[in-house]
């Protein structure tokens, strides 16, 4: 039987769930062995040296023989695609997302995991089927790093001084972007120089919010409702619109060459009125705003604006974990993964990193200093997914070569070498392939 969405996954910070299985230091007792791990690092973040810090460091000193060589490095998943086709790479592979884990997976790069999920009990663990969204060709293949959604941010202070009112509608943001935009303001603080799939973000987010909202996007990917429907076409339109008026950055020049770093102290410091992002932007938000930043500015938040005004919050699973096929341990890179995604390192990455956990019950563990507004975004995203009010984010849900579609063929669109309707007919062309081939990840039943 197929199981609701909101079972999937919603329910994986709330329920509580028996572990099954031992700590890291009870089983698979290894002579020394060392593995690797990549970890990505953007500029002006410090994330991948906190999950060092708070996951790799703790278990290493467990003394269970293995230990993990942590490396951070801008890029890393482009330099992990190259190195595991070649034969090499890490011995954890991380994704930016479900789809990319399949492409993988289908490749042959990964090493099937249901022998691990049986001994650690991470069918127990984890919240009921979010394992499913790991699975190719009814295997498991990859473990669901963090829930995650996307949300619109503004500067607060910026909107107190010029008495702007946070969007509900698609019509009243437009409204609003022209508005900033004729104030000297730059509407968005986005770009794609470091990471051109942000591209995916704004794309998801139309489609999910447009006028036949979630449940046509459902209806698209179980087959039901074509991707070059007119709701969709507006959808993108408008997000070209978006681009053609300079709004993203202040300009497609700098949209492609503004990094995450430039975007965010532009954000910060009052240049830009708002930000399209995932809850992930919360690791990094305090480099941006307050007295570290060399500003008194304030961040809010709210839904990404519908057009219907309605509260939709997208699901989306952030990065995936693997084991290369490639690995010469793939028991002792089980044993660290088992560790990592553990209750009590979960927790504290949440804690101490503002890294939203995957979803396994967090029930008992101190959850003190959680970052207010990322808990205000997860009980927000909670309330909406039981009154199924959730969308589909493109990297959970759509087959890769889909995806790699809207990333880059957008950019066409804004370029003006097709038209919104061209795009979504070829995606159509594109998403029926995959279909057709099974490509498509599970898709729950609303």
């Amino acid at each position: 039987m197929r199981r609701s969405l909101r079972t999937l996954l919603v329910l994986g910070m709330l329920v509580a769930a028996p572990l099954a299985g031992g700590s890291a230091s009870s089983v698979l007792a290894q002579d020394a062995t060392e593995i690797e791990l990549w970890l990505n690092t953007v500029s002006g973040s410090d994330t991948a040296e906190c999950i060092v810090t708070n996951a790799v460091e703790p278990f290493n000193a467990l003394g269970t023989g293995v230990t993990v060589d942590a490396t951070i490095q801008a890029n890393s998943w482009n330099a992990t695609q190259t190195a595991v086709a070649g034969g090499a790479g890490p011995d954890v592979v991380t994704t930016p997302g479900p789809s990319f884990a399949m492409e993988l997976a289908k490749a042959g790069r990964l090493v099937a995991l249901d022998p691990y999920a049986e001994q650690f009990g991470w069918g127990e663990r984890f919240a009921e089927g979010s394992l499913d969204l790991g699975t190719a060709d009814g295997q498991l293949f990859s473990i669901p790093n963090e829930i995650e959604t996307l949300v619109l941010y503004y500067n607060k202070t910026l909107f107190e001084q010029n008495e702007w009112e946070p969007p509900t509608t698609l019509d009243e943001l437009m409204a609003l972007a022209e508005e900033v935009n004729a104030a000297g303001i730059i509407p968005f603080a986005n770009a794609n120089a470091e990471w051109r799939p942000a591209n995916e973000w704004f794309v998801g987010e139309m489609l999910n919010h447009s006028a036949g909202g979630p449940q046509l996007v459902y209806d698209a990917l179980v087959g039901e409702a074509e991707w070059a429907n007119p709701d969709f076409v507006a959808a993108i339109d408008a997000l070209n619109q978006m681009q053609q008026n300079g709004w993203f950055a202040g300009g497609l020049d700098r949209y492609y060459t503004g990094t995450m770093a430039e975007v965010g102290s532009m954000f910060g410091m009052g240049e830009a009125a708002m930000k399209i992002e995932g809850s992930w932007f919360l690791s990094d938000v305090d480099a941006y705003f307050g007295e570290a930043a060399g500003n008194e500015n304030e961040w809010g938040w709210v839904p990404f604006p519908s057009v219907t005004g309605e509260a939709i919050f997208d699901l989306g699973i952030g990065s995936t974990w693997s084991i290369n096929a490639n690995s010469a341990n793939p028991d002792a890179t089980a044993q660290y993964i088992d560790y990592h995604f553990s209750p009590e390192t979960q927790a504290r990455l949440l804690v101490e990193c503002g890294l939203v956990p995957a979803a396994v019950d967090l029930s008992g563990q101190d959850l003190t200093g959680v970052n207010p507004g990322l808990a205000e975004i997860l009980d927000a995203m909670n309330a909406a997914f039981a009154e199924g009010n959730y969308g589909y984010t493109t990297w959970t849900f759509w087959p890769p070569e889909s995806e790699t579609y809207l990333i880059e063929e957008i950019e066409r669109v804004w370029a003006g070498e097709i038209t919104a309707e061209e795009y979504l007919q070829g995606h159509q062309e594109v998403f029926d392939a995959e279909r057709e081939a099974g490509a498509v990840p599970p898709i729950p039943e609303r």
